[in-house]
Parts: structure tokens; C-alpha cells; sequence
């Protein structure tokens, strides 16, 4: 191994390590205690080291949106792969249930992927490839779904937006939890009426 091929894994080492301990810190304390000053503390390199990877905050949010849409998109593939032998509901079910259950586990990352400006663009030609992947993901199994006259794509957004509401309103406790089954079945069943 080369000098120059050592110091790029120290250096995609580092940036992970900086992302993996902000993502910590934003889940234990939330957004407003990951500050440049605590993650180098946290990591034991200085300020200006977390600068050479990262100009700021924003960037740091933009990284852990990025892993997050990864993990997600992996989930939401798994969950209707789980559920193939179930059909084309239970697959959409299987979706619905994964992207619930990701942004109740993972609160933080769900604020850096969808409330917090991480400097990333979404819809667009120049959207980062794993945002691209993880609408992608939805986008697999609600093309078995699509009535006649419905473009997939517009099915995905509602769809998605569906699901988006569901996570934060109930995050927020503005849903009652008890209801929360139900109002999967609900969006399924009616979403799943070809």
C-alpha cells in the first residue's frame, strides 16, 4: 500500500468516525448539541481537522442524510422482499411498516434526511445518487400498484408524503399511538385498490 493510498483511508476513516459520532450526539442530545467544537472533542482531532472534511454543520447534516437514505433504502428493499410471499399489499404493508419504524429508531437521521437543510438537493438532475435510490426503493413495489391513468413516480410522492405525515405527526404526538395499525391498514388498502 502506497503512502498516498494510506492517507485516503485514514481520511475516509476519519470522515465516517465524524459522522457516526454527530449522528450519535444528534440522537442522544439532538441537532442543536452537534456544534464543531463537541464533535472534535468527541473524536480527539482538532477543529481545523473537522473542517478539512466538512465546512461546517450543514455538510455534517447533508453526510448523515446521505447514510440514513442508504439505510433506508436497504430496509425498505428488504422489508418487500420479506413480504413477497404476501403480494403486492402485503409488500406495500411490509414498505409502509419499515419507513414507520426507521423514523421512530432513527429520529435524528430522519431530521437530517427531512427537516434539516443539509445542503442537499432533492428532485432535481443533480440529487445525491442514495436520495435518488431510496425514493427508488418505494418506487419498486408501488409500480405493481398503479392504476391505469396514475404515473408510478406521482403515486411514489403521495405515497411517501402519506408516510411522511404519518412519522412526524405521530413523532410529534399529534396521532394517537393506539391508531397507529390502523391507519397503516387504511393507507394500504386504499392505495392498493387497482
Amino acid at each position: 500500500m502506497s503512502i498516498q493510498e494510506r492517507k485516503q483511508r485514514e481520511r475516509a476513516e476519519r470522515e465516517r468516525l465524524i459522522v457516526a459520532t454527530a449522528r450519535q450526539l444528534a440522537e442522544e442530545q439532538g441537532w442543536d448539541a452537534v456544534t464543531t467544537r463537541r464533535l472534535a472533542e468527541r473524536i480527539e482531532y482538532s477543529q481545523p481537522v473537522l473542517y478539512s472534511h466538512f465546512r461546517g454543520k450543514r455538510e455534517i447534516i447533508g453526510a448523515v442524510a446521505l447514510e440514513g437514505a442508504a439505510e433506508l433504502a436497504a430496509e425498505l428493499r428488504a422489508a418487500s422482499a420479506g413480504a413477497a410471499a404476501e403480494g403486492v399489499r402485503g409488500r406495500v404493508a411490509a414498505l409502509a411498516r419499515a419507513y414507520l419504524d426507521f423514523a421512530e429508531r432513527n429520529p435524528a437521521v430522519y431530521d437530517a434526511m427531512f427537516q434539516l437543510d443539509g445542503g442537499l438537493v432533492f428532485a432535481a438532475e443533480d440529487t445525491p445518487e442514495a436520495l435518488k435510490d431510496g425514493f427508488a426503493a418505494l418506487l419498486e413495489t408501488l409500480t405493481d400498484v398503479t392504476g391505469e391513468g396514475v404515473e408510478a413516480e406521482l403515486l411514489t410522492e403521495v405515497f411517501w408524503a402519506s408516510l411522511h405525515g404519518l412519522a412526524t405527526l405521530s413523532r410529534a404526538g399529534r396521532l394517537p399511538v393506539d391508531d397507529a395499525e390502523r391507519r397503516v391498514r387504511l393507507l394500504v388498502s386504499r392505495l392498493t385498490e387497482v
